[in-house]
């Protein structure tokens, strides 16, 4: 029985120790202690948006009909002037009645207009009219051949998907107009296909773009926008790409705003630097961190060390375990929120003491 006694009395003291020990500790512990350190502090502003392309072309046919065939698929790289889709003419027989009547009036008019031109032609060599009123039968003469060449050349168009008029070559086959990638399919086989004209936009099929050639657009907020210049160098943080930074400087900034979610932002663009690291697609989403101030290698301390009062910039500095701290003014220089610059009252070898935090009864 007192054997029992004694360990159990043993076992209450070591317990006891412990608490001791432990609250002993915590009265002992003060507040943590940091050291200045030598590093960079660099002010931003933040920008949201996307990677993409400089410019970005959106294919069409010259001619109306359907889809025939497809020769190029998004992700392609295509030089110019490689077949990107092939277009079936596919006219209406009314198209096709009004294309040949077209024709037969083209033919009627060069007709009649010859038998003048070859009595004009009379006349002038028997000098019986003037030059001047003999040029204005031959021009009348030369409207009506070309007038009949244009409806020949129409009906050919309707019927086969290619013609050549006023020099320029049209056909059913489409090409791609520069040398790029193929962002988008957007019509596929059997697909009706209207025609770009300059009185309608025509049917889109394709989009291309030249992906060594791309930009950063997106929008930074009315109160950081004043301190922004054309040619500041930016940070760009790609959401698909997490261990990577892309480099760019403003190109350009807008100098009307947008409302968005009750917030007033500039559109702004960056172009981008080149890098074979990794591949930049279109439609990235990213943000820009762009430069306003950078000051290197400076003392730096965290910014919640600091304790305003009016002017004066004050911390409390760490002279030894178990002493008070000294309160010590300071001149602070560049911010960015977490940590501050220093420029005067510390130097590399100091070490600060956090500043207690009162408890509210």
């Amino acid at each position: 029985m007192k054997k029992w006694i004694f360990i159990i009395a043993g076992a209450a003291a070591v317990v006891l120790i412990i608490v001791f020990l432990s609250s002993n500790g915590e009265s002992q512990a003060g507040p943590s202690v940091i050291d200045v350190t030598r590093g960079s502090v660099v002010r931003k502003a933040l920008a949201v948006g996307s990677i993409v392309p400089e410019t970005e072309i959106s294919i069409k046919s010259k001619i109306s009909g359907v889809v025939k065939s497809i020769h190029a698929e998004p992700g392609d790289r295509v030089r110019a002037g490689a077949v990107l889709m092939v277009i079936n003419p596919d006219p209406t027989p009314l198209e096709v009645a009004e294309a040949r009547q077209r024709i037969d009036r083209a033919t009627i008019a060069l007709e009649t207009i010859e038998k003048e031109y070859a009595r004009q032609k009379t006349l002038l060599e028997k000098d019986l009219i003037s030059a001047q009123a003999f040029e204005g039968v031959k021009q009348r003469h030369d409207e009506a051949r070309l007038a009949l060449d244009n409806a020949r050349e129409y009906l050919d168009l309707l019927q086969t998907g290619r013609a050549v008029v006023s020099d320029t070559r049209i056909e059913s086959v489409v090409r791609a107009p520069i040398d790029g990638v193929v962002l988008q399919k957007l019509a596929s086989i059997g697909d009706p296909v209207v025609p770009l004209t300059s009185y309608q936009v025509g049917t889109p099929l394709m989009t291309m773009a030249d992906m060594e050639k791309i930009l950063f657009k997106g929008t930074v907020d009315e109160i950081d926008v004043g301190k922004l210049e054309e040619g500041m160098s930016a940070e760009i943080h790609v959401g698909a790409l997490p261990n990577a930074t892309v480099n760019g400087r403003i190109r350009k900034i807008s100098l009307k705003g947008e409302k968005r979610e009750n917030a007033t932002v500039f559109p702004i663009e960056i172009t981008i630097d080149p890098n074979e690291e990794f591949t930049l697609r279109a439609g990235y989403s990213a943000n820009a961190d762009v430069i306003i101030e950078r000051h290197d290698d400076v003392l730096t301390i965290p910014e919640r060390l600091v304790r305003f009062r009016g002017d004066t910039a004050v911390v409390r500095r760490f002279t030894g375990p178990g002493t008070t701290p000294d309160e010590t003014v300071i001149s602070t220089g560049l911010s960015d929120a977490i940590t501050i610059e220093v420029t005067e009252g510390l130097n590399g070898d100091d070490r600060l003491v956090e500043w207690e935090i009162k408890q509210i009864d």
